[in-house]
C-alpha cells in the first residue's frame, strides 16, 4: 500500500516540457529520494504534488484514493507539506508565531480576534518535545536562531499540519556534518511515526546515508525507483546523468604564475569576527578557502570584495597595495565575487537571463547618448549562453524558471562579461548536481588556465582537495594553518578547522 502515487504525471511551460510521463510511488514510514541533474524536473514534480503547479496530465492518489490538489491549503488539509531550500520564516517573530502562523488559536472560538497565546506557547511547547528539539524554546525570535534550528522549526510546522508526507528540497545544503546528524535523527523519528519523507538532495553519501528507496530522474522523464541498499555512488551518477562519470573533477596541470593578490592581517572591527588574516593567490592558481560554517571565511572574502569593513590590514594586488571600500572599487581592480546565496544575492528572480547576465557590465553598453546598446548585450548574451552551455529556452527567459546549476552558470558569465584576473567563488556548487558540478570545475579549470586566480570557498571536503592547488584552512576567524591540496587528507584539514588558533 503507497500513500502516495503519482502517475502518468506531464507539465509543459512555454518551450521546455518539464514532466514527461513521471511516475513516483511513495510508502508510508519511508524516506524516498528523489534524484537527478538539475532540470531533471525533481523541483517541478514536487509543486504538482504541493498545489503550486498544475498537472496538464496525470493523476495523484493519497492512500488509494484519488485527489486533486489545486492549491497549497488544498495540499496541507490532506496532511501534505514541503520545506523549501530557502527557508520561508519570518525573523522577528516568535518560534511559536511562525508555526501557527494563519491558524493561531483563539479565545473565545475560531472567530474571536483574541490570540490565546498561552495555548499558542503550551501547544508548540508540546511539538517540540515530542521532536526532541528541547534546546528551541517557543518565544525564541526566529532571526536568533542558527540555520539548523531555523530548519528545526520548519520541520515542526510540517508536523503540525499533521502531515503524512514532507517533502524536504535540499535540507542539508547549509549544514554542518553535527546539524546533518541532527537532522537525520529528526527524520528518524518522523519515520518511526509513520511519516512519510521526500527527501530532494545532490550529496550521494547522504541519500545513501537515510533513505530507504531512490527514485532517479533525467531531463523530465522517470528513469526508475530502486532499493538505496541496492545503490552505489557510481551507479545513481551513471542513472542520472546517463553516462559513466568516472572522474569527479578535471585533470590539469597547474602552471602557477607570479603572486597576483596578497592579504596581509586583515582584522574586522567586530571582535567576534576575523582576526589577523593573511594569505597570497598567484596567477593560475586555484585558492581553497576551507573550514567548519562559522569559521569567518565569507566574511573575509567579502571584506576583501569591499563589502564589509576591516579596521586593520594591507591589500596588494601585483604587489602594490590598494584600497577597496566597495564593490566598485573591487570591479576596477579586476575583481569579481560570485556569492554564496545564489537566490538571496546572485539572480535577479524576476529578470531575464540576459538581464541577469548583462547587469555588472551595463556601462560598457551606453554610447555617447547614454542608451543602451540592445543588439550588443544580446550578442554578449547569446556568446555566454553558448560558452557555458547555458540550457534556458532563450535569452528572454526569466531566470528563476532555470534550473540552478543552469542559474549558476549565468552568475558566471555575468562575471566573466568584467574581465576579471580575480575570481572569489564563495560555494559555487551548492544545491547543484553531480554533472553541472562538472561543468562549473571545467570553467574554473579554463580560468586558471589563462592565468588568473581564483578563490574558491568550499564545505566539501572532496571538492577542496580535487580542485585546488592550496587550501588555507580557518578556524574561529582566524587561519589555521595553509596545506598543499596534493599533499594533505581530509583529516589535516580536519584538524586544522576544529584547531584552536589563539
Amino acid at each position: 500500500m503507497y500513500v502516495l502515487e503519482m502517475n502518468h504525471v506531464s507539465k509543459s511551460f512555454p518551450g521546455v516540457k518539464a514532466l514527461d510521463d513521471v511516475t513516483l510511488k511513495v510508502k508510508p514510514g519511508t524516506v524516498h529520494a528523489l534524484m537527478g541533474e538539475n532540470g531533471a524536473g525533481k523541483s517541478t514534480l514536487m509543486k504538482c504534488l504541493f498545489g503550486l503547479y498544475s498537472m496538464d496530465e496525470g493523476e495523484i492518489r493519497f492512500n488509494g484514493e484519488p485527489v486533486v490538489i489545486n492549491n497549497v491549503k488544498e495540499a496541507l488539509s490532506l496532511g501534505i507539506s514541503m520545506i523549501h531550500q530557502e527557508l520561508h520564516l519570518i525573523p522577528y517573530r516568535s518560534v511559536m508565531e511562525n508555526i501557527w502562523l494563519g491558524r493561531f488559536p483563539r479565545i473565545g472560538g475560531a472567530k474571536s480576534p483574541v490570540v490565546d497565546h498561552q495555548a499558542m506557547f503550551d501547544r508548540t511547547d508540546q511539538l517540540l518535545k515530542e521532536l526532541n528539539l528541547s534546546n528551541i524554546k517557543p518565544t525564541d525570535l526566529l532571526r536568533t536562531l542558527s540555520v539548523s534550528k531555523a530548519q528545526s522549526v520548519e520541520i515542526a510546522k510540517a508536523v503540525s499540519y499533521d502531515s503524512k508526507i514532507i517533502i524536504m528540497d535540499e535540507p542539508s545544503s547549509s549544514l554542518t556534518e553535527n546539524e546533518v546528524e541532527h537532522l537525520f535523527s529528526i527524520i528518524r523519528s518522523l519515520r518511526q511515526r509513520g511519516v512519510a519523507i521526500i527527501y530532494i538532495s545532490h550529496k550521494m553519501e547522504e541519500i545513501l546515508k537515510i533513505s530507504d528507496e531512490v527514485t532517479i530522474m533525467r531531463d523530465g522523464h522517470y528513469v526508475g525507483t530502486w532499493e538505496a541498499s541496492e545503490l552505489t555512488t557510481a551507479t545513481i551518477i551513471k542513472r542520472m546523468v546517463g553516462r559513466d562519470l568516472t572522474h569527479r573533477f578535471p585533470s590539469r596541470e597547474s602552471k602557477i604564475g607570479g603572486e597576483l593578490l596578497r592579504v596581509e592581517n586583515y582584522t574586522s572591527p567586530n571582535a567576534r569576527s576575523f582576526k589577523n588574516v593573511s594569505f597570497t593567490l598567484h596567477k593560475g592558481e586555484i585558492l581553497g578557502l576551507g573550514g567548519l560554517v562559522g569559521a569567518q571565511r565569507t566574511e573575509v572574502m567579502e571584506a576583501v570584495f569591499g563589502l564589509r569593513l576591516h579596521s586593520e590590514g594591507s591589500l596588494y594586488i601585483r604587489g602594490k597595495e590598494v584600497t577597496i571600500n566597495n564593490s566598485y572599487d573591487a570591479k576596477k581592480y579586476g575583481m569579481a565575487l560570485l556569492t554564496e546565496e545564489r537566490r538571496a544575492t546572485g539572480i535577479f528572480p524576476v529578470l531575464s537571463v540576459q538581464d541577469n547576465l548583462v547587469i555588472a557590465n551595463i556601462k560598457e553598453y551606453r554610447d555617447k547618448s547614454g542608451l543602451l546598446n540592445s543588439a550588443k548585450m544580446a550578442a554578449d548574451t547569446q556568446k555566454s549562453i553558448k560558452d557555458l552551455d547555458i540550457k534556458t529556452p532563450s535569452a528572454r527567459t526569466l531566470i528563476k524558471s532555470l534550473s540552478g546549476g543552469n542559474q549558476q552558470k549565468v552568475l558566471f558569465a555575468r562575471w566573466l562579461l568584467t574581465s576579471p584576473d580575480i575570481l572569489i567563488l564563495d560555494e559555487p556548487t551548492r544545491g547543484i548536481d553531480v554533472g553541472a558540478k562538472y561543468e562549473i570545475y571545467v570553467i574554473m579549470q579554463e580560468l586558471a588556465a589563462q592565468g588568473k586566480g581564483v578563490i574558491m570557498i568550499s564545505s566539501e571536503m572532496p571538492e577542496l582537495l580535487g580542485m585546488t592547488d592550496r587550501v588555507v584552512v580557518m578556524s574561529e576567524g582566524r587561519v589555521a594553518g595553509t596545506v598543499n591540496s596534493k599533499e594533505t587528507d581530509q583529516e589535516q584539514i580536519m584538524e586544522l578547522a576544529t584547531k584552536y588558533v589563539g
